[in-house]
C-alpha cells in the first residue's frame, strides 16, 4: 500500500517553530554582531581623507607649477623683468619651484601622520580583532 500525502490525509506535521530572537545580552556580543569590516564607515572616512591629502599636495605643487607657466605664456615682461639683486623674475620663480614642491611633500607627510595614519591604524587593529574573534569560533 503506497502512502500519498493527499489532501484527504488527516494529519499534517505542524510548521516549524520561528527563529529564536537574538537580542544582545551583552556589549561584547553585541561587538561581534556589528557589520564587517568591509561596509565600515570607517573605510569611506579614510578614502575621504586620503583622497583629500592627494588633492591638497597635487594642487600645492602643480597650482604653483601651473602659475609659472601662464605667466611664461601671458606676462613675459613681469617674467624678464629684474627682481632683487639683477636676477629675472622668472628665474627666481623657477628657483621658487624647489621649494614649493619640498613644502608640499612636508605638507603631505604631515596631513599623513596627523590624520590618515591614525584612521589606518586603528582599521588595522580592529580588522586584527575581527581575524581573532573569526577564528576563535
Amino acid at each position: 500500500m503506497s502512502h500519498d500525502p493527499s489532501p484527504s490525509y488527516p494529519h499534517r506535521p505542524p510548521p516549524p517553530p520561528p527563529p529564536p530572537s537574538y537580542a544582545p545580552t551583552s556589549h561584547a556580543h553585541r561587538a561581534s554582531r556589528r557589520d564587517p569590516l568591509g561596509r565600515h564607515s570607517d573605510l569611506r572616512i579614510l578614502r575621504s581623507a586620503y583622497r583629500r591629502q592627494r588633492r591638497t599636495a597635487t594642487l600645492a605643487a602643480l597650482g604653483y607649477f601651473t602659475l609659472f607657466l601662464l605667466l611664461s605664456a601671458y606676462a613675459p615682461g613681469l617674467m624678464t623683468g629684474t627682481a632683487a639683486g639683477g636676477l629675472p623674475t622668472g628665474l627666481l620663480l623657477a628657483l621658487a619651484q624647489l621649494p614649493v614642491t619640498w613644502l608640499a611633500i612636508a605638507l603631505y607627510e604631515h596631513t599623513a601622520r596627523r590624520r590618515v595614519d591614525p584612521l589606518a591604524d586603528r582599521i588595522r587593529k580592529e580588522a586584527e580583532l575581527d581575524a581573532r574573534r573569526g577564528a576563535g569560533r
